[in-house]
Parts: C-alpha cells; structure tokens; sequence
C-alpha cells in the first residue's frame, strides 16, 4: 500500500468521499485542509477568518496560510501507516513546501467533467457540526433538510452556488491542473475516472493505491 498519498481532482470530483473511504477501510489519516479551515473559520481563529474571506469568493486561500497550516499538522503526527492529503497541495509551490516535509508515494487524479461538477456542487448540502455532506439526487438525507448522523440542519455552503463554481472550477484550470504535470514528471501519478457509483469508484481507487 502507498503510504503518503495526494489526491487531485476539481471541486465536487470525489476526493472527500474516497479519501473518507481510505481511511476507514484501511486505516489512512486523512488530512482535509477544505474540513480545517471551515472549522477554523466557525471557531473564529486569525487563520479561519483570513481564509474565509477567499473561501466566500471561491479563490484559493494563500499558499503562506495553508502551508503553515499544513506543516503543523504534519509536525503532530508522529509515527502513521499512512496519510491523505485531500485538497493540499492546489499549487507547485505548495508541492515543493510539501516535498520538503515528506515524501509522496502517490498523486491521485480523480477526472471529472466541468458539467457534471457544476451539477454535484450546486445540489450538494453540507452539516456544520460533523461536516458530513449529502447529495439532494445521488446521497440525499433520510430527513430532509437534516443531517442523517447529529440531527443538526443542513445547508448550502456559500462555495456550492452555480456562479462560486463556475469560479472555482476556473480557478482549479488555472492554479491546480500543473500538478498533474509536476507529479506525471515524477512518476507519481495514477489518473482515475470519478465517474460511476461511489463503490464504483472505490474500487478504481484501491487499485491504485496498492
């Protein structure tokens, strides 16, 4: 099994899912920089509060916040079997910063089309409290408008709007898509089609990663 592992992909590709998935089915620590700076942004930290500024207008937060975020995550980790790292890095530089904290065994690039992205974000609806997330056609609550595990009430995060997509899907194009060529170059990568089932996909996932 790869131990550190990078998943790649645009906004609403998967990669929170199937990293959720590694990590129970194998034991992986996944690491969410989307989960931690929304905590840090409801918990109202310095670092929350810069970030949500950029996460509102669907830009990608600075590489100086998320690389310190990042290196004191991993400075905390010890000894693990294994490591996700699910929306980290979005750009070269944050590669290199990474590079020089550990080395990745696996670049994973779920492939996804722009219309269906738009589609999977603008009907997705989160939970504030455990940061589950649910789909209104493909995952939809038992209750709706209510999370299935805390009970708490669902909602729309500001990022999920058709036209905060459309952005960020742009700027995914423009800032993210290098790495693929910057781990391909390194013999890193292994492109997976997220399309299919969740179970589907999966099992394209386990394939890879062994």
């Amino acid at each position: 099994m790869k131990k550190m592992i990078v998943l790649l992909g645009p906004p609403g590709s998967g990669k929170g899912t199937q990293g959720e998935k590694l990590s129970q089915d194998f034991g992986y620590i996944r690491m969410s920089t989307g989960d931690m700076l929304r905590e840090a942004a409801r918990n109202g930290t310095p670092l929350g509060l810069k970030a949500k500024e950029y996460m509102d207008s669907g830009a990608l937060v600075p590489n100086d916040l998320i690389i310190n975020l990042m290196k004191e995550k991993i400075a905390s980790l010890g000894d693990v079997t294994g490591v996700i790292f699910d929306g980290f890095p979005r750009t070269v530089e944050q590669a290199d910063a990474l590079g020089e904290q550990i080395e990745v065994d696996l670049a994973l690039n779920l492939d996804v089309e722009d219309s269906e992205l738009v589609n999977r974000l603008t009907r997705r609806r989160s939970c504030p409290q455990c940061n589950a997330v649910y789909h209104l056609d493909y995952n939809p609550p038992a209750k709706t408008g209510v999370c299935d595990k805390c009970g708490s009430e669902l909602y729309q995060r500001s990022d999920d709007t058709e036209e905060t997509v459309v952005n960020r899907l742009s700027v995914y194009r423009a800032n993210t898509m290098p790495l693929i060529e910057y781990y391909e170059k390194r013999g890193r990568l292994q492109t997976v089609q997220g399309i299919g089932s969740i179970d589907e996909i999966f099992d394209k996932v386990k394939k890879a990663v062994r």
